[in-house]
Parts: structure tokens; C-alpha cells; sequence
């Protein structure tokens, strides 16, 4: 039978701790090579063309993870208009399947997943770019959905001791600092300019932003730059300028994102990435970033870490009875 997971039914299920060491725990399966992750196939319903008229993309991002042994695809995708509408702008499910038979064992809403899977990447990445470091300083971009699962991470591992937001609505960025205050322990400030927020340990970028608008002279030593957007937040100067490349899926990374332009101009191919989340993992590689060097990092999101937490809430789920059951051979 394959059970069925609404999001309320997911709430709870999974701590961010949780999530966190599952993704540390597959990134080390990726660099150990018993991951298969291929990249993303996207769908495009207009968001870079004029048809279909939608605004929108969707993705498949399918994967084996072998420490859980299980198959699965996430389909989701963002819909520019929705938010206006009063719907969410990310609209995605997840369905498991075993892979010794092909028997389907969960379908589940896969948005809440990927809030948690995504800000709990860089709180991974930062376990491994500040090896033995218990504080940061945090700058961030976005103070919506995604701004929040990053700072819930990044607090679950470090204590923020100072959290710089910029927000386009001033509105937002006060919402965000109200509901966050119980997980920055320093002090966070409200930017009124965006290069006032380019300050910190780690500087996080998670907007719809396509302008490049993260300028060069804002990546400052020290500092690990990540742009998690699906678009373009940073000039091609600002990128170039890194001295350390660190991302989570090379092929994926070359193809969308940030680096996709350079990659298109071939300005960076594969030689100029210095290590993958799972070389630093597994143990593999090691980035020795200093006050003196800058570190670009991004994790654009893989299958691998939403099939991994899936399948944990699944087991949870079924142990707990929750969700409804359904058998689609019958």
C-alpha cells in the first residue's frame, strides 16, 4: 500500500535537526558514490518564454539514495503569479518508490520538504566551510519562506550573532526579525539599503531576483557568498572573484543558476569547481577558507536530499499512523 501525506500531515513529523543530519548523511553518500542523482529536467510553462502564457516552470529531480535504499521524484516548480492570487509560489509532491520492485510507497506534498531541505543546505555547507566554529555572522537576502528555513538552519547548528536582512518590502523584513528573534541570539538588523546587508560569515541570497544585483565589491574577504535563487542575483564579476567554488551538483550548477552564464560563455567549466558538498562530507576535499579568501558556494537543491527526508518522514509517518493509505494496482 502507498501512503498518502498531506502537509499537515508531514508538520511536525521532522525536526530541523533532523532534516539537517539527514542531508549531512547523504552528502556524504554522494561523495561516496552511493547516491545517483541525475539533474534536473525542467518544464518550462513561460517563464522565460510567451508560451505557454504561465510564468511558470516545473522540475523533475529523481535519485537513488542508498543509505535509505529508496528511489523517488520531486515535481515542483514556481508560479510568479501565484503569490498575487494568494497561492504559493512553489507548488511540488513527492512520490517514493521501492526500488527492488517498484512498488509505490509514498506520495506526499513535497513544498514544506523543500523549505527544510533548502536552508538546512547551508547550515551543511557551513559545518564544513567553518569547521569548529560555534558562531556566525549572517547577511541575508529575502525575507520570505525561504529566509526563514535558512536562519531556523543555520541556528540549529551555529549561534548567529548578528543577522543583517534586506528585504524589497520593509513590511516583510520586520514580519521576518518579529517571528525569528527566539533564534538569533545577537542582534538583528534591518537594512534600508542591499549592499548594507552584504556583511557577514555567510552571506545568503534567496530572492526571484534575475538582475544581478549582488555587486562585486560586496563579496568581501571572509566571507562565503550563497546565492540560492534560480536565476541571476550576482553580477558575473562578483562570481568570478570567488578564490574557492563549492557546489552540491556540478553538471546541475553549470546548467542553471548562478553560474549558468558564465558556464553557457564557457568563462567556468567543471575545472574550476574546487569541491562538491559530498567531497567535504565524505572527507574527500577540504576548503581551508580564511578572513583572506572568498568562497562561493551553492547548493541549488538535488533530489537525493528531498527522496532522503521523504523517506524518513515516511518511516515516521507509518510508525505513527499518519496520512491515508492507497493502493493504485488494485
Amino acid at each position: 500500500m502507498c501512503r498518502l501525506l498531506c502537509q499537515s500531515d508531514l508538520e511536525g513529523l521532522l525536526s530541523m535537526e533532523e532534516v539537517i543530519g539527514i542531508l549531512d548523511k547523504t552528502y556524504q553518500g554522494m561523495g561516496e558514490g552511493t547516491v545517483v542523482n541525475p539533474a534536473k529536467g525542467t518544464l518550462d510553462l513561460g517563464e522565460s518564454g510567451t508560451f505557454p502564457p504561465y510564468r511558470a516552470d516545473i522540475n523533475s529531480m529523481p535519485a537513488y539514495v542508498g543509505w535509505v535504499d529508496t528511489a523517488g521524484i520531486k515535481w515542483a516548480g514556481g508560479w510568479m503569479d501565484n503569490p498575487s492570487q494568494g497561492l504559493p509560489y512553489v507548488s511540488a509532491i513527492i512520490v517514493l518508490v521501492n526500488p527492488r520492485n517498484g512498488i509505490f510507497t509514498g506520495v506526499m506534498d513535497g513544498t514544506l520538504i523543500t523549505n527544510l531541505r533548502t536552508g538546512a543546505q547551508t547550515a551543511v555547507a557551513l559545518k564544513y566551510l567553518y569547521p569548529g566554529r560555534q558562531s556566525l555572522t549572517v547577511g541575508l537576502f529575502g525575507a520570505g519562506v525561504q529566509g526563514r528555513t535558512q536562519t531556523r538552519a543555520i541556528s540549529s547548528l551555529f549561534s548567529i550573532e548578528e543577522l543583517r536582512v534586506y528585504d524589497t518590502s520593509m513590511k516583510a523584513a520586520e514580519q521576518f526579525a518579529e517571528e525569528m528573534r527566539g533564534n538569533v541570539a545577537g542582534e538583528i538588523l534591518l537594512c534600508e539599503s542591499p549592499e548594507q546587508a552584504a556583511q557577514g560569515d555567510a552571506v545568503i541570497t534567496v530572492t526571484h531576483a534575475k538582475d544581478g544585483f549582488f555587486r562585486k565589491e560586496w563579496f568581501a574577504p571572509g566571507t562565503v557568498l550563497f546565492p540560492m535563487g534560480s536565476y541571476k542575483e550576482c553580477q558575473d564579476e562578483a562570481l568570478l572573484s570567488a578564490d574557492f567554488i563549492v557546489v552540491d551538483h556540478v553538471e546541475q550548477c553549470l546548467h542553471r543558476g548562478a553560474l549558468k552564464s558564465l558556464a553557457d560563455a564557457g568563462v567556468i567549466t567543471r575545472d574550476h569547481i574546487d569541491a562538491t558538498l559530498g567531497d567535504l562530507a565524505s572527507g574527500k576535499k577540504r576548503i581551508n577558507h580564511s578572513p583572506a579568501s572568498r568562497t562561493l558556494c551553492i547548493p541549488i537543491g538535488t533530489g537525493a536530499m528531498d527522496v532522503a527526508v521523504a523517506s524518513i518522514a515516511l518511516q515516521k509517518a507509518e510508525e505513527a499512523g499518519v496520512g491515508n493509505t492507497f493502493d493504485f494496482a488494485r
